[in-house]
């Protein structure tokens, strides 16, 4: 969590990084792929080198080479991010963008007119996903990814959210993939919240995974 830097302009939002072995590398690949630079390779001290760009959908997403910071290290956990997920309005290319940019195993969940979702898998374990968001909200909505958090109980966790400041913008809803509920915290940020049901898949640790700051 960071504060904005000044003159920079837009609300507050979660942003996900995506780990990468060569973040000036990933520069050049996004853009041959059509993706375009917000922020420069930079080096972050000997933590890392980072850098952001827009996906061909304008979705802004960052790269995280590691140094002495790996990114984070708990997931699937309650209170700790537990998926991410890209609502693009481009949705062929931003597929195409992310398995040719960032390496990943691309797997069609579902390609029907009502729901278009590909996965992002490491063997059998999914980590992320990708939404094709035309139809499913207004053209004003641009492409952007959500980041989840586990919660143990997602009644009480809204509940709290309210108490502090905050806003619901989805109730809890029982879904196939947990109880699902959305928020925003009291300076705009909006995240969403997954109470799941479940163990933390084998071989998290293995693959390139999606880091949220």
């Amino acid at each position: 969590c960071m504060g904005k830097m000044p003159g920079q302009e837009g609300p507050d939002v979660w942003s996900v990084y995506l780990s990468t072995p060569n973040a000036r590398q990933t520069l050049k690949d996004a853009q041959a792929h059509g993706g375009r630079v917000i922020v420069d390779a930079m080096d972050v001290a000997d933590l890392g080198t980072m850098s952001v760009i827009t996906d061909p959908s304008g979705a802004a997403v960052g790269a995280w080479q590691p140094g002495t910071h790996p990114g984070f290290g708990v997931v699937y956990e309650d209170n700790a991010p537990t998926w991410f997920e890209l609502h693009s309005r481009g949705y062929k290319a931003a597929v195409d963008f992310y398995r040719e940019v960032f390496g990943w195993n691309t797997v069609i969940a579902s390609d029907t007119n009502e729901l278009r979702y590909t996965l992002l898998q490491a063997g059998e374990t999914p980590l992320a996903g990708i939404m094709d968001d035309t139809g499913h909200t207004p053209d004003s909505v641009p492409s952007h990814w959500v980041v989840y958090f586990g919660v143990a109980d997602a009644d009480a966790v809204t509940a709290r959210i309210k108490q502090l400041g905050g806003s619901i913008t989805m109730e809890p809803m029982d879904t196939p993939y947990g109880r699902l509920a959305g928020a925003v915290d009291p300076c705009g940020a909006a995240f969403n919240l997954m109470q799941a049901n479940r163990e933390a898949p084998a071989g998290l640790e293995s693959p390139k995974a999606a880091a949220a700051s």
